[in-house]
């Protein structure tokens, strides 16, 4: 049975730094399953947004060019349905994030905004921070030097001089966290929800070899169902369906998320995770014909 024909844009390998051969592995299972279920998929690159017309009215997507992202935006105006929303594409930009998720309450690390042209010495000892996080504000981290651990804070005026360097003109502070580093992996809607402590398996999931930083992972109990909600709260605000990301495990089993990412790899269960992302996006079809003929009539 023909359900209706789609369009899938896969992302660009600059976006995939390290991760080019899985990102496009849970990009090729997630099309495969929904051809399975009976949909013709049309693919696309996220160049092709820019110089190709896409007439599909639902558009799954894990693009992140700029451009691309924007004819998202401008596709969801139009009324056609896009999982990710390009807007939660775009909140998912490091600046975008803190602030959405400080201002609502999401446990995250304390962080400071600062404009890459000045000195930030001061706004970190006035913040208390004895070593800290730097990564760029504007996007998602695509070179090893987007995020940069600093041991001492004199180090933050050069990590700073040479993010202006590059163009980038605002960057994130976010407090170094002690505790066990845990990555995760879920979908809006679905009984589905994945974690694990990437020092366990060094280097076949990291992007840059950061993980090393917290150590490893000690196994601090922590309640599992609280990090889904917490999870699921975050993926709301940020108007994403299908996400990723990492938290800090204390010693006192709190959990702060210090990322959160648009549709990651799902490297290490992507076989189970494809299955829940084509029903998930099955899921979000059914609603907007239904919606959409309800319009109509």
């Amino acid at each position: 049975m023909n359900k209706g024909t789609i369009a899938g844009i896969r992302r660009g390998s600059r976006f995939s730094p390290n991760h080019i051969g899985n990102d496009a592995a849970i990009f090729s299972l997630t099309a495969s399953r929904l051809r399975e279920m009976g949909y013709v998929v049309n693919e696309y690159a996220e160049t092709d947004l820019q110089i190709e017309t896409c007439d599909e009215t639902a558009i799954f997507s894990m693009a992140r060019d700029v451009g691309a992202v924007r004819r998202l935006k401008q596709m969801e105006d139009e009324g056609r349905m896009v999982v990710n929303s390009g807007y939660g594409i775009e909140n998912c930009t490091r600046e975008r994030m803190t602030r959405l998720l400080m201002s609502n309450s999401i446990a995250h690390p304390y962080s400071i905004i600062v404009d890459t042209a000045g000195d930030p010495v001061h706004m970190l000892e006035e913040a208390g921070f004895d070593n800290c996080w730097i990564k760029r504000g504007d996007f998602h981290a695509i070179h090893r030097e987007d995020v940069t651990y600093v041991r001492h804070l004199d180090e933050a005026g050069d990590i700073l001089r040479e993010y202006a360097m590059r163009g980038i003109e605002t960057a994130v502070i976010n407090e170094h966290l002690a505790g066990d580093l845990v990555k995760f992996y879920g979908i809006a809607g679905a009984d589905f929800f994945y974690w694990f402590y990437p020092t366990a398996i060094p280097g076949r999931h990291s992007k840059f070899g950061l993980e090393k930083i917290n150590g490893q992972a000690r196994g601090i109990p922590f309640d599992e169902e609280r990090l889904h909600r917490l999870c699921t709260a975050a993926a709301g605000i940020l108007n994403i369906k299908i996400y990723g990301g990492d938290c800090i495990v204390a010693d006192d089993s709190s959990i702060r998320l210090i990322d959160f990412n648009d549709w990651p790899s799902f490297a290490p269960c992507r076989n189970e995770a494809a299955i829940h992302i084509a029903e998930c996006i099955h899921h979000f079809i059914e609603r907007y014909e239904k919606r959409t003929y309800a319009v109509g009539h």
